[in-house]
C-alpha cells in the first residue's frame, strides 16, 4: 500500500493505551478527543476512507484495513489532509464580535456552540475560520486549521479568545500564556453550596485513561500541576455563581476542579460527579442548553506595545436569563 502524503497534511502521533488493546483501529480513532469526533467533524466513515487511502501508519508500517486490531503501546501516525472552509465576512462579524482589534492582535467574543478551531480534516466552521474571514490570513504554529489561535475554549464555553494577526504577536502571546502572565476570569453557575467565600483548588490533572475525551484528577505525583482560585459572587438555593481564575491552563481545568470540589457546573454533561437526577435545574428555570461557563475577562500586556489590556465580555443572553431567574427566585 502506497503512503498518501502532501506537504499540507497535518500529522497526528498517538499511542495505543492498554485499555484499547484488541480494539479496531477505526473505532478507537473515532473516539479520540484529538479528532474532536464529538462534534461529528471526523466521522467513522471519513476515518475508514483515510485508512484505506494509506494515511495511517502503525509502528511505522502503512495499514489499509479499518478493522486492524490494536496492541497496547503501538505508535499510530495519522496523516490528515487539509480542508478549506469558506465563511462570508459579514456573517462572521455578526456571529463573532471583536471586543478589541489592532494591527497585531484581536480578541473575539466566541459564542457557545462554536469550536475554537476545526479538528484535522473537519468541515464544520470554527472560530479560526470566522477570524480569517474578518481579519485575513493569520499566522499559525500548529496546523493550517488553527490560524491565529493563541489559546482555546471548549465548544460550549463562551467568551474571550485572543487571536494573533502576526507571527511576532502569536509567539509573544503564546509565551504570555505559557508563563501564566495572562489573568483569566470565568463566570460559572454551579450546583451546591460552597463552604468558603474564596478558596483554592490545587489538584493535578491528566487524561482519563478510560475515556480519552476527558480529564481526571490524578494521584499525587502524577499528572500535571493545576491551580484554580474561585470567589463566590452570589448564593442561591442549592446553587451559586462563582468567579474562577485558573492560574494554569490545563484542558477542562475549571470544569474538573469544580466537579472534584463537589460544585459541578450547571448542565455540564461531561463532568457531573453525581447522579443525573440530582443535577437538574428547577422545572421553571430557563435551560441554558449548554454548560454554564463563560470566559468573562482577560488582562495582559500587549505582546508588541507592552500596553496593558483589560477586556470583558458580558454574560450571554442564555446565562443572563438564568441569573435573572435565580435572583427572582431568591427574592420570593
Amino acid at each position: 500500500m502506497a503512503r498518501v502524503s502532501d506537504p499540507q497534511d497535518e500529522l497526528l502521533e498517538l499511542h495505543v493505551p492498554p485499555e484499547a488493546a484488541g480494539e479496531r483501529m477505526d473505532r478507537w480513532l473515532t473516539r479520540l478527543d484529538e479528532l474532536a469526533t464529538a462534534s461529528g467533524s471526523a466521522s467513522r466513515t471519513r476515518l475508514q476512507a483515510w485508512i484505506r487511502e494509506g494515511r495511517v501508519e502503525l509502528d511505522g508500517v502503512v495499514v489499509s484495513r479499518p478493522g486492524q486490531l490494536l496492541e497496547a503501546g503501538q505508535r499510530v501516525v495519522l496523516r490528515v489532509p487539509p480542508t478549506v472552509v469558506e465563511v462570508e465576512p459579514t456573517f462572521a462579524a455578526r456571529v463573532v464580535p471583536l471586543v478589541h482589534e489592532d494591527e497585531h492582535i484581536a480578541v473575539a467574543d466566541k459564542p457557545a456552540g462554536l469550536l475554537t478551531h476545526r479538528s484535522p480534516g473537519g468541515l464544520e466552521p470554527a472560530l479560526a475560520d470566522f477570524a480569517a474571514a474578518m481579519l485575513g490570513e493569520l499566522p499559525t504554529s500548529d496546523g493550517p486549521e488553527r490560524g491565529g489561535i493563541v489559546h482555546r475554549l471548549d465548544r460550549d464555553t463562551s467568551g474571550l479568545v485572543v487571536i494573533a494577526r502576526t507571527a511576532e504577536a502569536l509567539e509573544g502571546m503564546q509565551a504570555r500564556f505559557r508563563e501564566h502572565e495572562v489573568e483569566k476570569r470565568y463566570l460559572a453557575f454551579v450546583h451546591g453550596v460552597p463552604r468558603f467565600e474564596t478558596d483554592w483548588i490545587e489538584l493535578p490533572l491528566g487524561r482519563d485513561p478510560r475515556r480519552p475525551d476527558r480529564v481526571s484528577v490524578t494521584p499525587e505525583g502524577e499528572g500535571r500541576e493545576a491551580r484554580t482560585f474561585y470567589e463566590v459572587l452570589e448564593r442561591f438555593d442549592g446553587f451559586a455563581l462563582l468567579a474562577c481564575s485558573p492560574r494554569t491552563g490545563r484542558m477542562h481545568q475549571i470544569r474538573v476542579h469544580l466537579a472534584a470540589a463537589g460544585l459541578p457546573i450547571v448542565a455540564d454533561k461531561l463532568y457531573p460527579v453525581r447522579k443525573p437526577a440530582d443535577l437538574v435545574l428547577p422545572p421553571d428555570a430557563p435551560d441554558p442548553r449548554r454548560h454554564a461557563l463563560h470566559a468573562a475577562g482577560l488582562a495582559f500586556d500587549h505582546p508588541i506595545t507592552g500596553a496593558r489590556l483589560e477586556l470583558e465580555s458580558p454574560l450571554p443572553a442564555e446565562l443572563q436569563k438564568l441569573l435573572d431567574w435565580f435572583r427572582a427566585a431568591r427574592a420570593v
